[in-house]
Parts: C-alpha cells; structure tokens; sequence
C-alpha cells in the first residue's frame, strides 16, 4: 500500500475501473450524480438479482476506509458470484459521497493536494494496469502497511463542517440548498428501495460500534463475534446516537418514538439520509471502524462518580477551546484567502464554538456510568478541540503556535490511551463481515 494507509480517491476509481475491465458483466460502473465542483459520484455494482443493496462510503471526508470496504467486497463477488447469486440481491457501492471533501483530506495520504475521483486524462490501458498494480500493493497486506501516526493525520486533517456534510441534508424549513451529492443520494434510494442501506464509518481514535434503524434478531451477537474475531474493542456506550437504545455493547437501536430529525451542537438541524430510506422499508447499519484502537473503551465495570468523570471531560473540552482561542489571536488577523483555507477555517471556527452546548449535552445525559464510557468520553473531549486546531492550522497557513499544539496534542492523546493502529485490512474486514451477516439476516 506504498507505505500510506488507504488508496487516495484516484487510485480507488482506478481499481474500479480495472477490476470491471477485466471482469465484464459481474460489475458495472455508473455515475449517479455529481458534487458541488462537479466530480463524478461513482456507483458500482454486483449482481443481477431484483432486490438491492446499497452500501455508502466516503459519507464523512476524514474517513476513507469505506471506500476500501466496498471494492473489496465488490471484488470479492465477482471473483465467488454464488455469494450474491444466493441471496437474489444485487449489490450497489456507492463509493465516495463527498469527493470534493475527500479530495482535501486526503492531503494526508499523500503529503500533496488530493486527487479528484475523477481518473479523466489516462487511457484504458494505463488505468488498468494501475489497477493492476494496485490490486497487488493490496495484496502484500498488513505486513506492508506503515503504521501511521496520529501527529501525521492531524496535521492535514480536514473534516467539513456540519451543514456542508452531504449525508445530513438540512430539514425542509432550512433555507439553506440541498446540496447536489445529497440529492444524488435521495434518489438513489428511491429508485434503487434497498432493502438494507450501509453506511461506512471511521473513528479517528477508540472503538467500533453498530447503529441500526430497526433492531436486527442475531446482529448484536454476530457483530460482537466478528470484532472479538479481530481483536477490535467494541464502545461500550458511543456518544453517536446519545438518545438511541443500547441494545447490548456497541449496538445502538433507533427507538420507534425518535425524531426523524437530528440537532447538532453547531445548532444546524438536518434528516440523516439513513432516516429518510425508512419510508421504502429499508433497514440502515452504520458501521463504524477505528483507526487507532483503544482498549479501555469497552471496559463494562461502573464507575463510582459519574459527574466527576463528565466534569473532567468537560473541564478538558472547554480549557481547551479557550487555549486555542488564545493562540489565534495572538496570531494577529489574517483572513483565510484560499478556498481550501477557507473550508478548513469555517469547519474550525464550528467546533471551536460548540463547546458550551456539548457539554450542556453530556451533563443532561447519564454518561461516564462506566470505565468504558469514561474513556470514550476522555477522548471526544481531546479529539474536538484537536481537530479544531488541526483545521485552523491549515487555515491561517501552517503557523508555527498552532503547528506545536497539534503536535502536542496529538502525542497526548496517544499516550493517554495508548492508542494502537487497527491495520486496513482489519478495519476493512470487520466492515465487510458485519454487512454480510446482516444482508443474511435480512434478505
């Protein structure tokens, strides 16, 4: 894998292309709409059968394994079609949702601007014999893989902000556009009703976890197995979905009196498109991987002090939003000019502002009630402001102040939970085993 954790979104165009190439009929390549800078969102897809399934990847841009989870999957069904022939299914990838976002996080795959998911300019030969090749770095596995540091993935982190995240469209009363990629979605899910829809997650730091809309019979015990199988700590209690039911560690179910909108601290209020596909019947999975693991996240013992623990957390959050509010200003004002710079400086002026209504959050829920929690809890504290840092970094043209505090913060978070790198190709499979045995439950 060329020493970089995941394919830039280039070479993983490049790998579809090839792969359908040499395997006609078992996968065909379309695309489905197009973002906001006009690059292609690719759809690939196995089998012939009458029913669908849809699998969204890329819907956050800081979180590129989903797209490593479909091809692979995709080529493992045209390789053993009887796995979908079985089921009557055809199998839908969406591969990247937010390419224009993905093209600026994926500045840390390569250490240069990120490529486009595009692949215009190259003849079909040259494409396949990238694919070809990239098949093989794939192939050499983990023991090829560098394990890359979170200082590294900090320093050209980029995440954008709530509105502009294409798998939340804001509510109808919001006068802000639908954005193209949501809309793109929508009727994806309309024309295609799939029976079960996933979408594909990374967290940055800690454990894995499971959201369905509908409770699944069997899901929990088979998720929990596959992530024992691996090695991969489970969130004992996640924050996502604070007000979904803990069907067992690390499976949260959407209760029958949730509201079909979602309220983020930012104060934008949006549908989650994995909500809007239950007016077809479908069942959505969010299946979230770790990049870097941390075992002390699904440590199930109750804690004696809940409300010290959610104090602390929130004393780390807000001590250090203002830290980093200091240090912009004694930057001077410098305007961010590029658009680039302005993305990033708009996603970091969001969290560091959100701070109060988190913690408002978390004293009004029971959180921290046990070790597990806490730590989770410990870490989200860490992470927000760190990404804000990281953002604002890159904002206001790599200042040295902000470089030291994401650097030092990084290597905090680290050493706090001794967070280890999940590789790729556990983080994929653990992707793909949990959408197969779900796509069993149900079809």
């Amino acid at each position: 894998m060329r020493g970089t954790p995941y394919p830039t979104l280039g070479e993983l165009l490049r790998r579809a292309r090839a792969t359908v190439a040499a395997r006609p009929g078992a996968l065909r390549l379309r695309a489905v709409g197009t973002s906001r800078a006009g690059r292609p969102l690719w759809l690939l897809s196995a089998g012939h059968g009458p029913r669908h399934i849809l699998t969204v990847a890329g819907a956050h841009a800081n979180e590129p394994v989903g797209g490593v989870t479909s091809l692979s999957l995709a080529e493992r069904f045209a390789r053993e079609p009887a796995l979908l022939q079985e089921s009557g299914c055809t199998w839908n990838f969406l591969l990247c949702l937010d390419p224009d976002g993905a093209s600026l996080a994926g500045r840390w795959l390569t250490g240069r601007p990120g490529e486009g998911l595009s692949g215009e300019g190259r003849t079909a030969e040259g494409r396949a014999a990238e694919g070809r090749a990239a098949e093989g770095r794939a192939a050499e596995g983990r023991a090829a893989e560098a394990s890359p540091t979170l200082r590294g993935y900090y320093r050209r982190f980029y995440r954008p902000a709530f509105a502009a995240q294409p798998e939340f469209p804001p509510v109808a009363s919001d006068p802000r556009p639908v954005m193209p990629e949501s809309e793109a979605l929508v009727r994806l899910i309309d024309e295609l009703r799939p029976v079960v829809q996933f979408s594909l997650h990374g967290v940055e730091v800690g454990g894995s976890f499971l959201q369905l809309t509908r409770a699944v019979p069997g899901a929990a015990a088979a998720y929990r197995r596959i992530a024992a199988d691996l090695g991969i700590p489970l969130e004992h209690r996640p924050f996502d979905g604070m007000g979904w039911l803990a069907e067992s560690p690390g499976v949260l179910v959407l209760p029958d009196s949730s509201p079909t909108e979602e309220r983020d601290p930012s104060g934008f209020t949006s549908q989650a498109t994995w909500l809007y596909a239950m007016r077809h019947g479908t069942v959505s999975a969010v299946v979230e991987a770790p990049f870097w693991s941390v075992t002390g996240v699904s440590d199930p013992r109750p804690v004696a002090e809940p409300r010290r623990e959610v104090a602390e957390a929130s004393e780390i959050l807000l001590g250090r939003a203002k830290q980093l509010e200091a240090v912009v200003g004694e930057l001077g004002p410098r305007a961010p000019e590029t658009p680039e710079e302005i993305a990033h400086f708009t996603a970091a002026r969001e969290l560091m502002d959100i701070g109060p209504g988190v913690v408002d959050t978390w004293n009004s829920a029971e959180l921290a009630t046990t070790v597990g929690n806490a730590v989770s809890l410990g870490v989200a504290a860490r992470r927000i402001p760190l990404r804000a840092a990281a953002m604002m970094r890159q904002a206001l043209g790599g200042a040295p102040a902000l470089d030291t505090l994401v650097e030092a913060w990084a290597r905090e978070l680290a050493s706090t939970f001794d967070a280890r790198w999940v590789p790729v190709a556990d983080q994929t499979e653990l992707q793909i085993r949990t959408m197969l045995a779900l796509a069993r439950a149900l079809v």
